[in-house]
């Protein structure tokens, strides 16, 4: 398989999550909201909409690779902030496990942030500059 192929899949891998729930919370934003009240994020109302923007349209670009190194830093920050605000709870073996995937998952995008989209994304058929 070639890197770029591999890039693409690696983008629709790493986004397909973040659609998934940016459509589900979507679905039922007053509920979202409450639950982010209740971890103690101030504003729920207004942070829930910007989660939901994110979550969306950054998972958008980042499938077709538009503005990729902006999108990918944006999910990692994200992906670190959740793991600490929602999922740190040493006594909780299933939080913790969450905690170290979303760490995880912002290594993904950290790496994504070095190496690019690959050639098969908009910022390639945009001629932007290659990354690292």
């Amino acid at each position: 398989m070639s890197n770029d192929i591999t890039l693409l899949v690696s983008r629709i891998l790493l986004a397909v999550m973040f659609l998934i729930s940016g459509f589900g919370m979507l679905s039922d934003p007053s509920g979202t909201a409450g639950f982010f009240g209740a971890v103690g994020i101030p504003l729920a109302g207004l942070v829930v909409w910007l989660v939901i923007a994110l979550k969306i349209l950054g998972g958008i670009a980042v499938v077709v690779g538009y503005q990729t190194r902006w999108a990918a830093y944006a999910f990692a920050a994200f992906c670190v902030a959740t793991a600490f605000i929602a999922h740190f709870d040493p006594s909780n073996q299933a939080e913790m496990t969450t905690f170290f995937k979303n760490l995880a998952v912002a290594g993904g995008f950290l790496a994504l942030s070095v190496v690019g989209p690959g050639a098969l994304s908009v910022d390639a058929r945009r001629g932007a500059p290659a990354y690292a």
